[in-house]
């Protein structure tokens, strides 16, 4: 049960002693927003090099952009231990996949709530991730699609049965109330960005977060 808290919520002002504060943590989760693919524009490749510099954590980037083949690797080879592509976006998702290992992260893509699974079953071997967006991508603070469980679990079966190792990440309203339907459904990467930074304390949320993901599954 890994916990990624996205910045997207702490004090951009201070972003490195945000981090320090959910050091307990798995990873940081950072997204990239162009105001072309989301209508939200949020930071970009140089604030991401700054992110792995000061960072204790591996750095998750979650690229909610156009034209990904194009960028994908700048951002693994930037630092970031894991890059996800929004599906969607990009043209040759194959090849960015390899492009992102090839520059020695782990490749994730990402589905939009919208977007069916089954049709990308096959990039499966090119993965380590698939993200399930359990909100609209573009904005934090969204309440979480419970909709999207039945899809969390597709992906999971379709993982199940090919016998490969990868991750499923959920992202969008992971709270204390709903993270264990998201790991009961078989994820096990988690977004958590205003339920870990608009707490009190940001490291006991991460802790009581990964407590629920794991009482869910009975461990």
């Amino acid at each position: 049960m890994l916990i990624s808290p996205s910045i997207l919520s702490a004090d951009f002002a201070d972003l490195g002693a945000e981090i320090r504060r959910v050091r307990n943590a798995d990873w940081v989760h950072v997204d990239v927003m162009d105001n072309h693919f989301v209508p939200n524009l949020t930071i970009g490749l140089p604030v991401v090099e700054a992110v792995v510099r000061v960072s204790p954590l591996p750095v998750d980037a979650h690229l909610m952009i156009d034209d990904p083949d194009r960028w994908a690797a700048s951002y693994a080879q930037a630092g970031a231990r894991s890059v996800t592509f929004h599906v969607e976006a990009a043209h040759d998702p194959v090849a960015t996949a390899r492009a992102i290992r090839a520059a020695g992260a782990r490749a994730g893509v990402a589905v939009k709530p919208g977007t069916p699974f089954e049709p990308y079953a096959g990039l499966l071997p090119e993965l380590d991730m698939v993200l399930v967006m359990t909100v609209e991508p573009g904005f934090g603070g969204q309440s979480f699609m419970a909709d999207q469980m039945d899809k969390v679990r597709a992906v999971r079966a379709a993982i199940d049965r090919l016998g490969r190792d990868v991750w499923v990440q959920v992202d969008g309203g992971v709270a204390e109330d709903t993270i264990g339907r998201c790991a009961a459904a078989g994820a096990n990467v988690f977004v958590a960005g205003s339920a870990v930074y608009r707490a009190k304390d940001p490291g006991a949320a991460v802790t009581r977060l990964r407590d629920l993901a794991a009482a869910a599954l009975g461990a």
